[in-house]
């Protein structure tokens, strides 16, 4: 697998809300970097993560491959790559609003109780290598997100 295969495989988890789908795209000790200092390493770990996807409705992801690389070494081929995405969903419960607003670093936006949440974007970049075996070693992604006022 490359970047090309890794992106189409994370819009298809993503968008069919798949926590254990997306464990599965990468090594056993597999990491995934969804902040600069938040990580979460092998399936355990990053099914619990994913599991917030589970309070996310509507959820349009689109994507473009920016870069492809390939590394040779005496033992191994590897892959890696970087893509920007951007995706679109509903928050569907207030504790996916929480979390969103604390992870924005921004505080929550003022809402009067019985207000609908909101429809979130988020705009990121990922960079990535994969093993020769085709699964993910390492993801790194950098987002930002706000409320969609459309």
């Amino acid at each position: 697998m490359g970047i090309h295969q890794f992106m189409a495989d994370y819009k298809r988890v993503w968008e069919g809300q798949d926590k254990h789908g997306f464990a599965a795209l990468f090594t056993p000790d597999g990491v995934y970097h969804n902040t600069p200092f938040q990580v979460q390493t092998g399936p355990v770990e990053l099914a619990a993560y994913w599991a917030r996807i589970e309070l996310q409705r509507d959820i349009s992801l689109r994507y473009e491959v920016l870069a492809e690389t390939a590394t040779e070494t005496a033992t191994e081929t590897a892959t890696g790559g970087v893509a920007h995405w951007h995706v679109e969903y509903q928050v569907a419960s207030e504790e996916l609003f929480k979390i969103w607003a604390a992870s924005t670093g921004t505080g929550l936006p003022d809402r009067q109780p019985g207000d609908p949440l909101p429809r979130l974007i988020l705009d990121g970049m990922m960079t990535a290598e994969f093993t020769a075996e085709g699964l993910c070693r390492e993801a790194r992604i950098w987002w930002h997100s706000m409320v969609d006022t459309r």
